[in-house]
């Protein structure tokens, strides 16, 4: 007969220890990871969110879409040709998914025809453009994305 250090109540004990430990372990993680939301009144955004569809129908309408260009110095932003004699103004929204301190929302006051944007205020990284303007009373919206190098 041999003698076992532990008998079958003690096998139980040791496993249920290990699993307190394996979930005290997952939880401690968890609670060191840090989640980014997108936007943090998005809340507010998805009410609005109609109003984004509208432009983004007028945008449609248009005879080509803005026209989005990166060198090694700038991004450059056309418009259509509609916009060729037009006073433009909105903002233009640099969204990185991969980290929320590199997005960048500019402003676009009485822009003619082409915005320019410096790389100097941008990551080397993807991202997606949301290009909001207005132009005579009209609306429009344009996503986009980039990868800048």
């Amino acid at each position: 007969m041999s003698k076992n250090k532990f008998g079958w109540g003690g096998r139980i004990a040791i496993l249920y220890g290990g699993f307190v430990v394996l979930i005290a372990t997952l939880v401690i993680g968890s609670m060191r990871q840090d989640f980014d939301l997108v936007a943090d009144d998005y809340y507010q955004q998805e009410i609005e969110y109609q109003n984004v569809l509208d432009a983004g129908k007028n945008q449609s309408e248009l005879s080509n879409p803005a026209a989005i260009h990166a060198n090694e110095s700038a991004v450059t932003i056309e418009f259509p040709q509609e916009f060729d004699e037009q006073l433009i103004t909105g903002s233009v929204h640099f969204y990185s998914p991969v980290e929320d301190a590199w997005d960048k929302t500019m402003a676009m006051n009485n822009v003619q025809k082409t915005f320019i944007v410096s790389r100097a205020e941008l990551q080397n990284t993807n991202y997606k453009i949301k290009l909001n303007w207005e132009a005579n009373g009209k609306k429009y919206y344009q996503e986009s994305e980039i990868t800048l190098f």
